[in-house]
């Protein structure tokens, strides 16, 4: 399994941040065509953290987690280099986010191709389709585990 790397925001090196935040803005913005507020504030709350996988020393596929007001995990921004899919990197983020939980329940907002994917980590739907940003989702979510 991938080495899986961790930090909040305030702990990243700049050098990092900007490569973790470059690889998502290609992946959503460039390659998904899809204008949207990449910097939407949650980055920098105290509850969110930072996962990602480097290869030859920079990030090739990251995500990130974070806990709302109400208690509710969350994780997103699930992003891998085009380059580097296919190499499990995305399910090793997956597993680690989910172990880091500690068994709590974690919401998502799923790219609907991503259903069936998604569904092999414990998460079901919990809701109906909509549109985020002109892309199709889904919510689902992931039921408490033993810790």
């Amino acid at each position: 399994m991938p080495h899986v790397l961790a930090s909040r925001l305030v702990d990243l090196d700049p050098l990092t941040l900007y490569r973790l935040l470059r690889l998502r803005v290609d992946v959503f913005v460039v390659e998904q065509e899809c204008a949207y507020p990449e910097l939407d504030g949650v980055d920098a709350e105290p509850t969110t953290e930072h996962l990602w996988i480097e290869a030859d020393g920079a990030p090739v596929a990251t995500l990130r987690t974070f806990v709302d007001a109400d208690g509710q995990h969350h994780l997103g921004r699930v992003a891998t280099d085009a380059a580097h899919r296919g190499r499990g990197y995305a399910a090793a983020l997956i597993t680690e986010a989910l172990r880091r939980t500690g068994g709590e329940p974690v919401e998502i907002g799923a790219q609907t191709y991503l259903e069936d994917w998604y569904a092999g980590f414990g998460f079901r739907r919990s809701g109906p389709d909509y549109v985020e940003d002109g892309i199709p989702h889904l919510p689902m979510r992931s039921e408490a585990r033993g810790g």
